[in-house]
């Protein structure tokens, strides 16, 4: 069976072409995973060698595709820009299974080792001097190549699986992606991410406290009611070929890829949890973006009260009586609705009024025959970016950051009371 419509017209209007990609053979491919990474010698191969070490029938159907990027001269280091070319290097190396030994580096060695004598397939694409080059177009540039390396006349679904290049994988991992996405209907899902701990323990408190605070921020969504509680960690991220060609794939943005892409996926149905395995990203302080883990444990290093505070538990109580109310209210006018919303809390009322509240509520009535898919393209337009900006406006103006012990403790016992309520 050739590539299907819905990808072809994906691969001819929206899709990013690459000349440099090398790879042995793609026969009976299903699922791919697609790591990128600038300059990643010392982390990259321990988690090729953990992804080797999962079961030989699922490696037999997976292929993994490196996309090795930097901006070129002028734009990337030169320690940056060789670490680059060693790492590519390599990758051809071990794809014929051909290494030049001493390396220098003996754990590195013994990960070849392994990934060589493993079924593992992989795939390189060399994008290196990309002047547009970040994470976010290395994403893509993979995704948008596994399109057209799947075996379509395989039955089974076609997944596209993100990983980042210091980040290890348990022996299940394949297994657990595959039998989840089988046997579940959602079209997109994340797996269970637990940062490795660091013999430093400053580092490791820090990670810690920034593991709290993300667990925390998407407990309170999901208890608020939110059909954005989940978490958007690059290197957690699953989507069938489908969904990724239906929200027109991968963000090209070099931070926050991750973010604005499971944003997307979220649209078009539930984003399933995969609890099964868990990733293990490393713990690192190697600022490349201007947000993300990196960047929290550069400034918990340099300030560690930075992440020993939490959102005040009373910005979900918002948010949930907000998304209550819109439940309750779809044949409302939309001032009505917004009045409601101030009583709730006047703050509220003036982020809704800055987000022009009514005038979209009324087109979105409009457009819809019947009350039905109100609630949808409401959820539509009030998605995870917007419900971040509102936690965030909230806690600027009228609800600051309480210290991590005091929040965690209201938060609880708002859950212990709605329990004894229910």
């Amino acid at each position: 069976m050739g590539i299907p419509p819905i990808v072809e017209k994906y691969e001819r209007y929206y899709a990013l072409k690459t000349e440099n990609f090398y790879f042995p053979s793609c026969e009976g491919i299903e699922q791919v995973v697609v790591i990128p990474a600038f300059a990643e010698r010392d982390y990259l191969f321990s988690t090729l060698k953990y992804l080797s070490l999962n079961e030989p029938q699922e490696l037999k159907r997976t292929l993994v595709i490196c996309v090795i990027n930097d901006r070129g001269r002028g734009l990337t280091s030169e320690e940056d820009i060789k670490n680059n070319q060693e790492t590519l290097r390599l990758l051809y190396g071990v794809m014929k299974k051909k290494i030049s030994y001493p390396l220098g580096r003996k754990e590195i060695e013994d990960d070849l080792d392994a990934i060589i004598n493993s079924p593992l397939r992989l795939g390189v694409i060399d994008a290196t001097s990309t002047p547009l080059a970040g994470v976010g177009l290395a994403r893509k540039l993979g995704m948008d190549r596994a399109l057209t390396l799947f075996d379509y006349g395989r039955k089974g679904r076609k997944l596209l699986l993100s990983l980042d290049a210091d980040t290890h994988v348990e022996s299940n991992y394949l297994t657990a992606v595959r039998d989840f996405m089988e046997k579940n209907e959602c079209e997109a899902a994340v797996v269970g991410f637990s940062h490795r701990s660091e013999d430093n323990l400053r580092l490791t408190v820090g990670i810690v406290a920034y593991e709290i605070f993300l667990r925390y921020y998407v407990l309170g969504l999901r208890w608020a009611g939110s059909p954005y509680a989940f978490h958007t960690v690059g290197s957690t991220m699953v989507c069938t070929a489908e969904a990724y060609v239906a929200v027109r794939g991968m963000s090209r943005r070099e931070a926050g890829e991750d973010f604005y892409f499971l944003n997307k996926l979220a649209k078009l149905g539930t984003i399933g949890r995969i609890k099964e395995t868990t990733v293990h990203p490393a713990a690192r302080t190697y600022v490349r973006v201007p947000f993300g883990t990196a960047k929290k444990l550069s400034l918990f290093a340099r300030n560690p009260e930075e992440l020993f505070y939490l959102y005040d538990p009373r910005v979900f109580v918002i948010l949930k009586r907000w998304l209550n109310l819109v439940a309750t209210s779809r044949e409302g006018r939309g001032e009505d609705i917004l009045k409601e919303a101030r009583a709730i809390e006047p703050l509220m009322g003036h982020f809704l009024e800055m987000m022009r509240f009514s005038e979209v509520w009324e087109k979105i009535r409009k457009n819809c025959a019947s009350s039905e898919p109100i609630l949808r393209h409401f959820h539509f337009w009030f998605d995870a970016f917007k419900t971040m900006k509102l936690i965030r406006y909230l806690s600027r103006f009228s609800y600051p950051p309480l210290d991590m012990f005091s929040a965690l403790v209201s938060f609880f016992q708002k859950l212990k009371e709605e329990s004894s309520y229910n």
